[in-house]
């Protein structure tokens, strides 16, 4: 029977693995899960314990597969120097460019990421974001709060229909457009990387940047990579129609936060935020106040049922490609190693 050994707290393993996950594991794998006597320290409020580097050696040794997630250390390449390092490495949670050394992609490793499942919840955040603040959402209830009601001459506006522009097509822009296909929206996409093939097949239209972000909706769904940084320029921002939506749920340095702050405190755009730079952000009170401001601490793929759906996710894909060799939506293409989130 492999063996797989869990690289992660007892409090993180109770967050991303659910009871049928358990039982699949425990069937199928000789299971070694890391301990409490593991961590690197205790649990800081809200946030299970990291695992302390030093007893990954010795937890990793005969391991066939393992499940990782947010708090695993850092796998480095020495872990496979001997040839007889793990087989499959299935990380319960998003990008695994920090989590391994990209050269024993070379070696034959399987590594699975959990990032396309993370990117449904990102997506309904997206949606959620867009609604709430198309319809004004968060003035009406400011309003309310302080003793007023109707607001005269004032209406929010219908998402249906209207041009969405998506800035990226990851994994996050993909389920977004699942999402908005019951609105019937004018779908526009800049990635350089999407074929005029795939975006036929995702129903939506490619169009250079400044095009795209002429759009009523602007969501910005790219990865962390120096291409990215400040590509949202404030040039660009100035291009955005008046009243329009912005979403940013993928890195705060994508886009020039100081520029797009400017242009909601004019009252001209609404913007919902979910990353900042930097992180954790510091703002002044009016900005804080601002009711055509959506802010939430870097949160949009962080849903109960999300994070418990990651083991299983990663490791059905897993089990197909140590018994038939195939790769299913949570393989980490090498090819694709230098572009992804």
């Amino acid at each position: 029977m492999p063996k797989l050994v869990a690289l992660m707290s007892p409090e993180r393993a109770d967050d991303v693995v659910d009871p049928q996950t358990r039982r699949l594991l425990e069937d199928r794998f000789e299971v070694v899960w890391a301990q409490s006597a593991h961590a690197a320290g205790p649990a800081a409020p809200g946030k299970p314990p990291a695992l302390d580097p030093a007893a990954v050696p010795g937890l990793v040794a005969g391991a066939d597969v393992l499940l990782t997630s947010w708090g695993t250390p850092h796998l480095g390449k020495e872990l496979w120097a001997d040839g007889n390092g793990p087989k499959v490495v299935a990380h319960a949670a998003g990008t695994v460019k920090n989590l391994i050394d990209p050269v024993i992609l070379d070696q034959g490793v399987a590594v699975f990421s959990a990032g396309p499942r993370i990117a449904w919840s990102v997506g309904e955040y997206c949606l959620a974001s867009m609604l709430t603040l198309a319809r004004r959402l968060p003035r009406f209830d400011q309003a309310i709060r302080h003793g007023g009601w109707k607001q005269t001459g004032f209406r929010g506006h219908e998402l249906a229909g209207a041009k969405v522009g998506i800035v990226g097509a990851s994994s996050t822009a993909r389920a977004l457009i699942t999402l908005l296909q019951p609105f019937h929206c004018d779908l526009v996409v800049y990635d350089p990387y999407l074929t005029a093939e795939r975006a036929d097949q995702l129903g939506v239209r490619t169009a250079e940047l400044r095009e795209t972000v002429e759009s009523a909706y602007l969501s910005i769904h790219v990865p962390n990579v120096p291409e990215t940084k400040g590509m949202i320029t404030r040039e660009l921002i100035g291009r955005i129609p008046d009243g329009a939506v912005v979403v940013n749920s993928s890195r705060g340095p994508a886009i020039d936060q100081q520029a797009l702050l400017d242009h909601v405190l004019d009252g001209r755009l609404y913007a919902a935020l979910d990353v900042y730079d930097p992180e954790p952000p510091s703002f002044d009170a009016t900005i804080l106040q601002a009711s055509n401001l959506l802010l939430s601490p870097h949160v949009a793929g962080d849903t109960a049922e999300g994070h418990l759906a990651l083991a299983g996710y990663v490791l059905a894909d897993a089990l197909k490609w140590l018994e038939a060799g195939t790769r299913g939506p949570s393989f980490v293409d090498p090819a694709v190693w230098s572009i992804a989130a």
